[in-house]
């Protein structure tokens, strides 16, 4: 039976049009030749073509204990045989399995974002020998280290690191933004972006299913085969109105002796359009958002997105660029370059921002430091030639050396001036110096902020292990509403819990490893797509441009969607609920009312398709100048 039912699915379009094309002789032999045998006999005929998919699924349903739609339609199409109404057994079988057909064609354009995305992953790629030699490649076979080379106009085949050459590359399959970005040696390449000028070789770094590009498509195929928790209400809901109505029908039946009307309660009550809408949406909604930048993993997110009222902020990274460089160094006591140069190699130890920041120095030795240990939050200790030294905030730096209040008052100026404080010494003090660290704030920070406030957002909140002075600097200058600094990583995942518990709904946007716990204890995690690993496995949406406002767009498709599956469940249940009221005044029969509700399966599937097109409307541009107008009024 299992073999039928594949013949007949993966025939369903040539039976749809062998169906219509006996209805259609029967209609002409019944107004051509006036043969009514003949019309009974090619309706009766189309009406057993029809009926068995739909009787093989039905049973199939039934052998698993559940009473499908297509049960319904079964036992309806069944009782028109009985009665003699063999056109409409015809007809309602017809408008089903169109409908079937139609809902594959709609769902598989809502599908489009996601088909797109695949169709640009290289397949191929050229491999260097150690020669020098060429030759093509399935990209699923290469491994780490393998040279690749890439000319103009060809796709970058893999992930990976630029050997030779320069190239002006297009990432907007990556980062969705189609601006060229210059890249030579170093630089980093990713699969799928176009090569528009210029020839490279590239180290491979990822290949295949492990490039950023391969997990994209993965992360949004999965995403939208994921349910919200209205989609898993339908699918309950489904299971237990299907056989209400079949009681229904029944007691219809028994109450008015009327057999037709009983059948037709059957058909008319199957809920095509309720089950269809909240995954046809949610299909839709994800593509939307990959094609933006913004990924989605799973509907889920966006019902619980599109309730928060509080959005928290790491601030390094997330708020500012997350690029510090190192402003001014003082050198209190010891040799300045001997001071850079152990800071230097311990501090490439570590994958902290301010660390990155320090590692930038010029260098005239290369050290090697050992006992390398690090203290969340606060900073690392290592040995240098025997000697422990220590790099950090200045908790960490009065907990291991006794400090003077000159050191004090050094980090205090600098932190009122919003330097980020980081602090080196020698265990036996012959060696201390500070080292001040400035980040820039994100070009769109401040517009992406305000956007948040006017789709709904309460509290924006920063939580930062930097010092309060640079904390406080960066919120002047942002619409925050409130600021905590000098946190531990369990002092932010803290925070968002006791929000949590006092009944806020709380994003947390982060991008580094620290900021892990405080994304797994919030209601939204989201992670900056220029992050670790770390953070983008925990995060329920990555923004891969990095950029705010994909946020703020985030959230407007979050609502957008999830008003869609509202308007969907709206149509599907006015629908049923009108046929019935048409049923019983006597305005609706049987093959009418299997039209409408076949429209009404299109209509909802064509209403997701809008989730498709849809663009979050507020532009910065407009945004800025609007905002501009309101305060200058103020």
């Amino acid at each position: 039976m299992v073999n039928i039912q594949q013949f007949f699915t993966q025939h369903r379009k040539p039976l749809v049009l062998l169906i219509t094309i006996l209805i259609l002789s029967a209609e002409a032999a019944r107004f051509s030749i006036q043969s009514l045998l003949t019309y009974q006999i090619l309706m009766a005929i189309a009406g057993v073509i029809g009926l068995l998919p739909i009787l093989l699924t039905a049973i199939s349903t039934l052998q698993v204990r559940l009473i499908s739609i297509d049960v319904l339609v079964s036992l309806a199409v069944i009782g028109a045989f009985i009665i003699g109404e063999y056109n409409e057994a015809a007809i309602v079988t017809w408008l089903f399995i169109g409908g079937e057909v139609l809902e594959d064609l709609t769902l598989q354009k809502t599908r489009s974002a996601v088909k797109q995305l695949a169709e640009l992953a290289p397949q191929t790629a050229v491999v260097v020998g150690d020669d020098g030699s060429t030759h093509q490649e399935d990209v699923d076979f290469l491994d780490p280290g393998t040279k690749v080379l890439i000319k103009t106009g060809s796709q970058v085949p893999v992930d990976g690191v630029v050997l030779t050459g320069t190239a002006l590359v297009n990432e907007a399959s990556i980062t969705g933004e189609s601006r060229l970005v210059r890249k030579k040696a170093g630089d980093d390449v990713f699969a799928g972006t176009i090569l528009e000028n210029g020839t490279v070789t590239v180290k491979t770094t990822a290949a295949g299913d492990e490039t950023t590009f391969g997990q994209i498509i993965d992360l949004v195929e999965t995403a939208q085969d994921s349910k919200t928790k209205t989609q898993r209400f339908i699918d309950k809901f489904s299971q237990y109105y299907t056989p209400l109505v079949l009681v229904v029908a029944i007691i219809v039946g028994l109450v008015t002796r009327d057999f037709r009307l009983a059948i037709t309660v059957m058909v008319l009550g199957c809920p095509g359009a309720l089950v269809i809408g909240v995954p046809s949406s949610t299909v839709a909604g994800i593509g939307n958002g990959a094609r933006r930048g913004i990924l989605f993993k799973g509907s889920d997110v966006m019902d619980r997105l599109h309730r928060v009222d509080t959005v928290a902020f790491d601030k390094t990274g997330t708020l500012t660029q997350g690029q510090p460089t190192v402003k001014t160094i003082q050198v209190l006591r010891g040799d300045r370059q001997a001071v850079i140069d152990q800071a230097v190699a311990i501090e490439q130890q570590s994958d902290h921002p301010l660390a990155q920041a320090i590692t930038q120095l010029t260098t005239s030795h290369n050290l090697h430091p050992t006992a390398v240990q690090t203290f969340k939050g606060r900073g690392i200790q290592a040995q240098v030639a025997g000697q422990q030294y220590f790099l950090g905030n200045l908790d960490l730096i009065k907990s291991k050396v006794d400090t003077d209040d000159a050191l004090d008052d050094a980090v205090r100026r600098l932190a009122q001036a919003g330097k980020s404080v980081v602090i080196f010494a020698s265990a036996d003090l012959t060696a201390l110096a500070i080292f001040a660290i400035q980040d820039q704030l994100r070009p769109q920070a401040t517009v992406a902020l305000r956007q948040l406030k006017s789709l709904g957002i309460r509290r924006l909140v920063m939580l930062t292990g930097d010092n309060v002075g640079t904390a406080a600097q960066i919120a002047t200058n942002l619409p925050i509403d409130e600021y905590h600094a000098a946190m531990l990583p369990k002092d932010k995942a803290q925070f968002i819990e006791n929000e949590r518990h006092q009944g806020h709904r709380v994003a947390f946007v982060g991008d580094g490893i620290n900021d892990s716990p405080a994304l797994s204890a919030a209601d939204v995690a989201i992670a900056m797509g220029s992050g670790t690993d770390v953070a983008m496995d925990v995060a329920d949406l990555v923004l891969v441009k990095s950029d705010l406002a994909g946020l703020a767009a985030g959230v407007q498709l979050a609502k957008q969607t999830m008003k869609n599956m509202n308007e969907n469940i709206t149509i599907a249940l006015l629908t049923v609920l009108l046929l019935f009221i048409g049923l019983f005044v006597g305005y609706i029969e049987m093959a009418s009312g299997m039209l409408i509700h076949e429209l009404s399966i299109l209509i909802v599937i064509l209403n997701s398709m809008r989730l498709i097109k849809y663009s979050p409307k507020v532009d910065h541009h407009q945004f800025i100048k609007r905002v501009a107008k309101v305060e200058s009024s103020m």
